[in-house]
């Protein structure tokens, strides 16, 4: 049986991938650590860690996703997103562990007009994405064996705080939403996410390297918020207005649709 260690496992994928697997009948064994019990940017403690118990593969799922704040303080998101993961990578390539890193679609600039693949060059415009890119950088250089794993627009309907879960909060207290058309994605449930994470373990012949996960849908978050309000029967006691504008601290992507 192949054991699994997934740090980060108090955010909203590591939970998801805790209820589907945790109790089912498949080949593998899985550990579930937070950062409380296991902190992968204090690099001695990882190491002890990882040197004490032994894994097969390891789900990073740790990550520094506050976009608006990592403009502001970057550095924290350089240590979790990038410092942090060089220590991982370095100390899984001691220890035989093949990584599987989630990484985002803000390694791109969103300027192309048509779909991502895995080869296109980057060009991250924030700070948040440009941390992210160097942990996928890190993981490269370091190791030979490692899935990285890029997705966009990421929710899930239970665990997190996600755009899914603030519309339905936002839809309990206000009568109308004004949702931006600006920017275009594909929302990407953990559930699936979670699913094709399983499905890489469990191939006989991997093929290594980076790879794009998404949900196929393409829409705006307008439309995103639309599907949000029909699917919990609420379209029709919500104004659901659409607004070009949309004003953030940080720069985001207009288009980052990823190619699976």
């Amino acid at each position: 049986m192949k054991s699994v260690l997934v740090t980060g496992a108090n955010g909203q994928l590591g939970k998801t991938i805790k209820e589907l697997y945790q109790n089912n009948d498949i080949d593998l064994e899985f550990v579930f650590v937070s950062k409380e019990t296991l902190d992968i940017s204090n690099k001695d403690n990882l190491e002890i860690y990882l040197k004490n118990n032994s894994f097969d593969y390891c789900i990073n799922c740790a990550a520094y996703t506050n976009v608006e704040q990592a403009e502001k303080t970057p550095k924290i998101a350089y240590k979790v997103n990038a410092e942090s993961v060089k220590n991982l990578a370095y100390i899984c390539n001691k220890n035989n562990i093949i990584l599987i890193h989630i990484s985002t679609d803000y390694v791109f600039d969103g300027e192309k007009e048509t779909p991502y693949i895995a080869g296109d060059e980057t060009n991250p415009i924030n700070e948040y994405g440009k941390s992210k890119l160097e942990g996928e950088n890190h993981i490269k250089k370091i190791l030979t064996t490692y899935f990285i794993i890029r997705t966009s627009w990421l929710y899930s309907k239970k665990h997190g705080d996600n755009f899914y879960k603030k519309i339905l909060n936002k839809a309990k207290t206000e009568k109308q939403l004004s949702i931006t058309t600006e920017q275009k994605g594909c929302p990407t449930d953990t559930v699936n996410l979670s699913k094709f994470i399983v499905k890489l373990i469990q191939k006989k012949n991997p093929v290594y390297g980076v790879f794009h996960f998404c949900d196929a849908k393409v829409m705006t978050w307008y439309e995103f918020a639309e599907q949000i309000l029909i699917e919990n029967n609420l379209s029709s006691i919500i104004n659901l207005v659409k607004v070009n504008n949309y004003c953030t601290f940080a720069r985001r992507p207009k288009s980052s649709v990823l190619k699976n």
